[in-house]
């Protein structure tokens, strides 16, 4: 039995060295050779776009109407021998060896699709293969998710290594109260101090000093008497090792966040191929994307290869952003000759006085803000102060006629108080515009200035009568007055038309006192209309224009694929570049009504090939894509860097006319 036993054992040891002999001779070949990964370009998807519900059958063979309105054949065809153009099926191989690809932008995103390829003979049980993609965009180098692949020995070791620190982590002892020797703790106090032992099982927390106070001892003391400090020393020392112990049992630690592959793979036959996406946001002036893999072989934490950089892959971008229209757009405004402003002034009078007087309540305050107003008017650089119409108010108490009257009386007062203060204020501005002071050599001189008269302004005076209109206002809002109140008062209104006799009537409700005290003394109000006129401006209205700004900010938001930016502010407008944004969006239908309703120009064409592509309607696709390019050559290729219209191309082999062909067709 022992014998059998060593035998197993040598021919297991001799397994071990022949599969590290070929490893070895595995790593050997790989280096000698100098193998590589290789990054390449998946099989290019035709036309798989997510708006489009229904295909078309495809046609091998169209029949369109070109730029001339000539009926032409369209067809996937090659020349035989013979120099006739026969049609073809080509098919595609799964792997391109092409370094670029057209990518179209969509919703202001980019899909960077790519393939690593790994050679069988590059693969091995105890190797893990990492590979890290860098991306180069606009001078950045931006590194990518890596990918790893990690072989079943190596994952075992991993694994190992992980036990191994567990094990390590199950002899550190988290519980304190296992270095304390509690037999002898208990004993202690059983002898010593019984009273603490008979708590044993209560719960009621006694405080170190109490402790300390009853039994000449702190608890502390008597359980650090107690405690093994050797063995919590060499706990502490193990503890103090957790980050060695970790590098030196895990020698690879297993990465599970921040990477596309991470499996245990099994040996085959065939290459190992990895389809990796990578999303990115589009930028302005972002034209092409350049993506490269390095990487290396490693065995636990050491590599043995260094994997070459591979050649880059080169994505070019094309982003509908190109086709923005850049025309400015003007806005025609009208602009008035004559201008009115106003304002109102709570000057207070005394009941049945029509006399301003400033110290009274607020009237110091109104009056300095009106004059205020005043000063600015005269000194607004835009417009000339024509006339200022004033109208007085009165409250309802009294007859109406004597309101009216003392109305028109507070009128004419404020208009002669404001009238006496404009003059001056005109005098002050001319003094201060009337001379300048100027020093030369250290000597002042005073220059005045050719004296204008200053225009004049006529005040009109008018009464406004019992102010009814504010008062119903104030009523309605005052949080103090019943809600009851409130609606038969609204019925005086509508019940009792004679102003006197309302007044008679509200002087009846219990509210009346409230309302004269608190709401009445706020009816007698001053409003001032201001008419002006622009300055230097004779004809009554003029036309101009001026750049239309929201509509230039949403042709910026295009130009820096904003898309749903630049709809936000262009939908208004249903232009082409609306019909952009809408494109970009994917929002098809939305862009083609627009689109069907403008001129055919070349850049309408190419929108129309684009959305009808997306449909599956390939014969209106190629109809106007070959319009476009008969209008601007320069859509020839423009059309390879657009998915709808790059796989028209390939399909019905357009644009491989010589040029004499190509003429023929009307480009």
């Amino acid at each position: 039995m022992k014998k059998s036993t060593r035998i197993s054992l040598l021919v297991f040891a001799a397994g071990l060295v022949l599969y590290g002999c070929a490893t070895q001779r595995k790593l050997e070949t790989i280096k000698s050779e100098k193998m590589e990964v290789k990054l390449v370009l998946p099989k290019e998807k035709e036309a798989d776009f997510k708006e489009i519900s229904t295909q078309k059958k495809r046609k091998d063979t169209l029949q369109i109407v070109d730029f001339e309105g000539r009926e032409m054949l369209i067809m996937n065809a090659i020349k035989d021998e013979n120099g006739e153009m026969v049609a073809t099926e080509q098919l595609q191989a799964a792997v391109v060896t092409a370094r670029f690809r057209n990518v179209a932008e969509r919703h202001g995103k980019i899909d960077l699709e790519f393939q690593v390829i790994v050679p069988e003979a590059m693969q091995d049980s105890k190797w893990q293969l990492r590979f890290d993609p860098d991306m180069f965009i606009l001078g950045d180098s931006i590194r990518l998710d890596p990918v790893i692949i990690t072989g079943k020995d190596y994952r075992k070791a991993q694994l190992r290594g992980y036990q191994q620190y567990e094990r390590f982590l199950n002899t550190i002892i988290n519980d304190t109260t296992k270095f304390i020797n509690l037999a002898a703790l208990e004993i202690f106090l059983q002898r010593n101090i019984p009273q603490v032992y008979a708590l044993k099982n209560d719960t009621t927390r006694v405080s170190d000093e109490e402790f300390a106070s009853i039994f000449g001892v702190t608890e502390r003391e008597a359980i650090d008497h107690y405690t093994n400090h050797l063995r919590k020393r060499w706990n502490n020392r193990r503890k103090s090792k957790i980050g060695m112990m970790f590098r030196r049992y895990v020698k690879a630690p297993i990465v599970t966040e921040g990477i596309r592959l991470d499996t245990v793979i099994q040996m085959n036959n065939g290459d190992f191929v990895y389809n990796y996406i990578q999303t990115i946001n589009t930028r302005p002036k972002l034209r092409k994307v350049d993506i490269v893999l390095s990487g290396g072989i490693y065995e636990q934490d050491k590599r043995l290869y260094v994997v070459p950089r591979t050649e880059p892959l080169t994505f070019y971008i094309s982003s509908l952003a190109a086709f923005v229209d850049n025309t400015e757009r003007y806005l025609t405004k009208v602009i008035e000759r004559k201008a009115e402003a106003n304002t109102a002034c709570y000057i207070e009078f005394p009941m049945g006085k029509y006399e301003i007087d400033d110290k009274l309540g607020n009237n110091e305050e109104e009056i300095s803000r009106i004059k205020g107003n005043l000063r600015e008017l005269l000194l607004n650089d835009k417009f000339d102060l024509d006339s200022i119409t004033i109208a007085a108010f009165a409250s309802p108490e009294g007859g109406r006629k004597a309101n009216e009257a003392l109305s028109a009386k507070r009128a004419e007062s404020a208009s002669k108080y404001f009238s006496k203060y404009l003059k001056y204020c005109q005098d002050s501005i001319k003094r201060e515009e009337g001379m300048f002071i100027t020093f030369e050599d250290e000597t002042e001189t005073i220059t005045k200035k050719e004296d204008k008269k200053a225009p004049e302004i006529r005040f009109k005076s008018r009464s406004g009568g019992e102010n009814w209109d504010m008062l119903d206002q104030l009523v309605s809002i005052d949080e103090t007055i019943n809600p009851v109140f409130k609606d038969a008062y609204a019925k005086f209104g509508d019940d009792i038309k004679d102003l006197d006799a309302r007044e008679a009537r509200l002087a009846k409700e219990p509210y009346y006192r409230y309302m004269r005290e608190k709401l009445y003394p706020r009816l007698r109000v001053v409003k001032f209309d201001f008419f002006l006129h622009r300055k230097g401006m004779v004809k009554d209205t003029i036309h101009t224009t001026e750049l239309d700004t929201t509509y230039m900010n949403g042709v910026q938001c295009l130009r820096d694929r904003d898309f749903e930016g630049a709809l936000l502010r262009l939908r208004p407008y249903n232009d082409f570049n609306t019909a952009i944004a809408y494109v970009a969006m994917d929002r098809n239908t939305s862009a083609m009504l627009i689109l069907k309703e403008l001129d055919r120009t070349a850049p309408v064409n190419y929108m129309l090939a684009i959305l009808y592509a997306r449909e599956g309607d390939d014969q209106n696709a190629v109809q106007h894509y070959l319009h476009a390019c008969a209008q601007d050559p320069s859509y020839v290729n423009r059309g390879n860097l657009d998915p709808e219209i790059s796989a028209l191309i390939r399909r019905y082999g357009l644009n491989k006319q010589d040029d004499d062909e190509f003429g023929d067709l009307g480009f």
